[in-house]
């Protein structure tokens, strides 16, 4: 999937902006092109829509080999990518983009919650954030990026320590699971609205309902919560 021609299009996030609003519109300056590649719909817009000032936003993909291919045609400053993607792996789009770009910054998010033992020690790959450690009011994206455009590196609190933070798997209802699917998707709350044949407004009350299940903040740690209790794959 290539985002990129849309990118003007997408609407208003809903995330409360626990992503990147910050680090994009002051406290550190990104003055060239952000490349995003992602492994689904859902994460993909979530990233792009943390982005203030989309203008920023040169290349949002879902595979390794369009990235790859878009970082080729003009100068980048900052690649974010998932360990996984629809074709190809988050770890060696880094590796093969900062060969060809020594001047890249490069956060890597681990959906896997671990590092591959053949990159651990890899002087290219200076900052990774573990899915698990997108918890309560936790914003490890955000950081991994402050410290690489301030030129430092970053592990996320769970990469650090070797544990996984302490994981609860409520119960969901039937409704709840829909919505989860449904979110994991990539949909708006329109376009859920659409599919279970209700109001925006009602779809809106059931997205709250299933983040206060699942005890999280947003739409993001929803949709990665479920995916670590086995509830939803993206």
């Amino acid at each position: 999937m290539d985002l990129t021609p849309f990118l003007s299009s997408l609407e208003g996030t809903t995330l409360d902006q626990v992503l990147l609003s910050i680090a994009i519109s002051g406290k550190v300056a990104v003055s060239g092109k952000v490349a995003i590649a992602m492994k689904g719909r859902f994460l993909l817009r979530s990233v792009c829509e943390s982005f203030q000032d989309r203008t920023r936003i040169g290349c949002a993909v879902t595979d390794e080999a369009t990235c790859l291919a878009y970082l080729a045609r003009e100068p980048y400053e900052l690649l974010i990518c998932t360990d996984y993607l629809e074709d190809g792996n988050g770890f060696e789009l880094a590796r093969k983009a900062r060969s060809a770009h020594q001047g890249l910054r490069v956060v890597v998010l681990a959906l896997g919650d671990v590092i591959p033992a053949q990159y651990v020690e890899a002087s290219w790959l200076e900052a990774v954030v573990a899915e698990a450690d997108f918890i309560g009011d936790q914003r490890p994206l955000q950081a991994a990026v402050l410290a690489v455009m301030g030129r430092h590196s970053y592990r996320s609190p769970s990469l650090r320590s070797g544990t996984l933070p302490y994981l609860s798997c409520p119960r969901l209802t039937k409704r709840e699971y829909e919505v989860l699917d449904l979110l994991a998707s990539g949909l708006t709350d329109r376009e859920i609205a659409e599919r279970l044949v209700v109001s925006e407004e009602t779809a809106k009350t059931y997205t709250k309902r299933l983040l206060k299940t699942l005890d999280v903040n947003n739409r993001l740690q929803a949709v990665l919560k479920g995916m670590r209790c086995g509830m939803v794959q993206l």
